[in-house]
């Protein structure tokens, strides 16, 4: 096989590899925007719009950050398609089953893992640097649960004390995804090993609760004044 058409079929597979990982995110976050919706007590339409903005949320401030006009979901509305099918799937499923309580955390880890490993490849794409790369990855993987949180009344996941390494574990996946495609740039699994990291991490922390120190710093104990002889 010639090789211009061997790297072209490489390309092919790389970009059609991607366009599918998109839209598992797509609904993974789906799935995890219908779950934050229990007890709150929404109706099919509040709980695709709790969908939508988890599943579209983060890819939609990244674009908007970068320039990248239209977004997404607005150039290519499969996506809006994918989450809403997630969405009403789950809806449907949750309805009949009980779902346990660890089925949202370990849903949000995929979406996490997965939705910043792509913030980072389009954040390279488009030229970027390393540095803003790895921070559109953060972006791009807690912001549409950010949004999902704020929407329902919770505090946020990123920003509760009792939260066990989230976006922490999205740097790492990033920087070690920016690293991968640095040192062995054009290797298939640079994406696969960081999104590994990313989960593994996320849900080990869940496990065993880890997470990183809190500021807490030393109050500054009071001199008493010497008392003045009468």
């Amino acid at each position: 096989m010639p090789w211009g058409v061997r790297c072209r079929r490489i390309g092919f597979v790389s970009n059609a590899m991607q366009y599918v990982l998109e839209h598992f995110a797509c609904a993974v976050c789906a799935v995890t925007g219908v779950l934050a919706g229990k007890g709150k007590r929404l109706d099919l339409f509040g709980v695709i719009v709790l969908a939508l903005a988890t599943a579209l949320g983060g890819g939609t401030i990244r674009d908007l950050t970068l320039g990248v006009t239209p977004v997404f979901w607005i150039s290519d509305p499969h996506y809006v398609q994918t989450a809403v099918v997630a969405a009403v799937v789950t809806f449907v499923v949750a309805r009949f089953w009980v779902l346990p309580p660890a089925v949202l955390l370990v849903a949000d880890a995929f979406g996490l893992a997965l939705f910043t490993i792509i913030g980072v490849e389009k954040a390279l794409a488009h030229g970027n640097s390393p540095t803003i790369a790895i921070l559109m990855g953060i972006v791009t993987g807690v912001g549409g649960g950010l949004i999902r949180d704020v929407l329902s009344g919770e505090i946020p996941l990123v920003f509760r004390k009792e939260i066990y390494l989230y976006a922490t574990a999205a740097f790492c996946g990033a920087a070690l995804l920016v690293l991968l495609n640095a040192f062995l740039p054009g290797w298939s699994g640079n994406r696969m090993v960081a999104a590994a990291t990313t989960l593994l991490l996320r849900l080990a922390a869940i496990r065993w609760k880890l997470r990183l120190p809190v500021f807490n710093p030393r109050e500054e104990t009071e001199t008493p004044e010497p008392k003045s002889e009468s």
